[in-house]
């Protein structure tokens, strides 16, 4: 990296930023926030979005700008200080964890862009970037591109004040724009969000809260300036210096929600031993704890999700220093982020599961703390970074083998 993209220069640094709040201790910002998360939990499954003011605690607390630049007024947290934040959050609701996890990922963006474009997308507290996958195709114009696409899955939208989509680069004689390897270009175009048109679609079983509905935009004009290319391995090298660019947004994604999973399961856990300590089930002459089953799936439980959790933040521990060292992430490393992250939240689901069998027809009830962990763990697992492939990956990686790494 040259000094000219990784020091501001005296106009930027003479613009006034937010000031990125000092203390670093976001674990007890959650905290603070937990009894207005627990009371809302209802209302969130039930609206399908973030009331406003949960939204209104998260910014407050800068809890959407853990992954922002330090001159945006951002935390600028590296992968094993950020992911337990993610983790707190799911304990008490893992829609407003989810999330905040989107938002922080895609909120990475701004250590691509020039300057002014970072602080006009993200310069306030509510600079709030949200996207989703989806087919579509940018044609090439003056100074820019045209838009038209559909996309889903846009989590953390309804608060979101700008949204963005990656699509493959049509040249203005409607040629694909091509690799030297032959595979598409994709870019990614960011535009405000007043610019699309929204489609109700979020009627799910899980993370119902996320409000990832469906958006649109039609022969939507983006300048050049607000597009980049941080998909492919040879895309737009970031500006910022800092440890935490080093690392793509595909390592914080897989790593943040593996850290919805552990939260989810880690408080189902606890519920599950309360429950245990009282109930009595139907034709039993003892609580659940006195049972030996219960007490060696306890346990068990217990393990799995520490072994997990071990497994997943010593591994990013491991790996920051030693991109720290280096310079740049192995290929190896980030095998074995999304190895231990997928092993996560597979893990966390497993233990849910579990304890949803043994906790009996307590479990079913809405007004019970299971139900609803049950139905998001099952969501998070079926979303991309739970996909079993990526065992299928990095196992072929071990055996010496060809696999597909784009998802790394």
């Amino acid at each position: 990296m040259t000094r000219s993209s990784a020091v501001r220069s005296s106009e930027d640094r003479a613009t006034p930023q937010p000031v990125a709040q000092e203390g670093g201790d976001y674990l007890a910002r959650v905290r603070d926030i937990v009894p207005a998360l627990a009371a809302n939990a209802d209302e969130i499954d039930r609206r399908r979005e973030l009331p406003q003011a949960i939204v209104d605690a998260l910014v407050e607390r800068g809890l959407f700008r853990l992954l922002l630049p330090k001159w945006l007024g951002g935390a600028e947290l590296p992968p094993a200080e950020y992911v337990p934040i993610i983790e707190e959050l799911a304990k008490t609701d893992a829609s407003a964890a989810w999330s905040v996890n989107q938002n922080s990922g895609c909120s990475m963006t701004a250590a691509y862009l020039a300057p002014e474009v970072a602080r006009e997308i993200f310069g306030g507290p509510r600079g709030i970037l949200a996207w989703g996958p989806g087919p579509g195709e940018a044609r090439v114009t003056e100074d820019g591109y045209r838009v038209t696409a559909t996309w889903s899955f846009a989590s953390g939208s309804h608060h979101a004040t700008w949204l963005g989509c990656h699509v493959p680069v049509i040249e203005a004689d409607g040629r694909p724009r091509l690799l030297a390897d032959g595979g598409p270009v994709v870019r990614t175009m960011l535009f405000p969000k007043s610019a699309t048109q929204f489609t109700d679609i979020w009627h799910t079983i899980g993370l119902r809260g996320t409000g990832s509905d469906q958006y649109s935009v039609e022969d939507l004009f983006v300048p050049e300036a607000h597009s980049i290319d941080v998909l492919s391995r040879r895309g737009d090298k970031a500006r910022e210096a800092g440890l935490l660019y080093r690392f793509s947004s595909l390592i914080l994604y897989a790593s943040g929600f593996a850290g919805v999973a552990l939260g989810i399961a880690e408080s189902t856990l606890a519920h599950f031993i309360e429950l245990a300590r009282d109930k009595i089930p139907r034709g039993a002459r003892a609580t659940l704890r006195n049972n030996h089953v219960i007490q060696r799936e306890t346990a068990l439980a217990e393990v799995r999700l520490a072994a997990a959790r071990r497994h997943l933040l010593g591994s990013l521990e491991d790996i920051t220093a030693a991109v720290a060292a280096r310079g740049h992430i192995t290929l190896d490393e980030r095998m074995t982020i999304r190895l231990a992250s997928t092993f996560t939240i597979h893990t966390s689901l497993e233990v849910v599961d579990i304890l949803y069998q043994a906790a009996g027809a307590t479990a079913i009830f809405d007004e019970n703390p299971f139900e609803r962990r049950f139905r998001d763990i099952h969501s998070v697992a079926q979303q991309l970074q739970g996909r079993q492939q990526h065992f299928e990956t990095v196992g072929q990686y071990l055996l010496g083998l060809e696999g597909d790494t784009g998802w790394l």
